[in-house]
């Protein structure tokens, strides 16, 4: 029942060529920062995982996290709402030169379409991107009286995650906004692998405040001093960090 392990590394040493990846984040909110590094590094000194499909709610900024995670080739495909955020220049070079796929999801769509995956749901309805060119292809019905386009569900090989306290079954709580995406990417993913600001004895997490349930979530590491990705870009930092 311990799932917890020593390291960074140990936790990423799973993932494998063209997994589809969660990763947790709205923005640098609950971005996983230190295990997205962890598997630059795996990749730098093994040369995988490649070949990854990510879903996350934006294309990382800076050359931090998951641009440093893109920036260094290792990412095939992106699933996300807002590829177009602060300083997403390492995903925009890359997708002008036809060397990423993107997949653009209306946000709601992508948070319902991982719920969904989480839940056993393989498809439902929503009026969101109806009569528009991401709705090109797709079935649609009508309900009502009012048009809907069909949407599939998202599920992945493995989700990448932030929390606040983990206790060592994977009980999890999360600090404010960081929740976001992350308590849908455990349930929809078939691997969680939970970076946890403190990891505390079992039973020390009040029941009533754990928001994940460890059924959900098969490894935790501790980062007691996480990096925050907006701190890091505006000291203009990039991967590897300097000591």
């Amino acid at each position: 029942m311990d799932k917890t392990v020593a390291d960074l590394a140990t936790a990423v040493a799973g993932i494998e060529d063209g997994m589809t990846v969660m990763i947790g984040g709205f923005g640098g909110a609950g971005s996983p920062i230190e295990l997205i590094h962890a598997l630059i590094d795996r990749y730098r000194a093994t040369g995988h995982p490649t070949g990854l499909t990510v879903v996350n709610n934006n294309a990382g900024n800076g050359h931090v996290g998951l641009a440093a995670l893109i920036e260094a080739g290792m990412v095939r495909k992106l699933i996300c709402s807002f590829p177009r955020s602060a300083d997403p220049v390492v995903f925009t070079d890359r997708y002008l030169a036809s060397q990423i796929e993107l997949e653009l999801v209306p946000q709601g769509t992508l948070a319902e379409r991982i719920r969904a995956g989480g839940a056993g749901i393989p498809a439902f309805y929503t009026p969101t991107s109806y009569g528009t060119d991401l709705a090109e292809g797709k079935p649609v019905a009508e309900f009502d009286g009012r048009p809907y386009v069909q949407e599939r569900w998202l599920k992945a090989d493995v989700a990448l995650v932030k929390a606040e306290q983990a206790d060592p079954h994977g009980n999890l709580t999360y600090r404010a906004a960081a929740r976001n995406f992350a308590p849908l990417m455990c349930m929809a993913a078939a691997n969680t692998i939970v970076q946890a600001r403190q990891v505390v004895a079992a039973g020390a997490i009040d029941p009533e405040t754990v928001v994940t349930p460890g059924i959900f979530v098969q490894t935790v590491v501790e980062v007691s001093d996480p990096h925050q990705e907006e701190v890091l870009n505006r000291a203009d930092a990039a991967y590897p960090l300097e000591a």
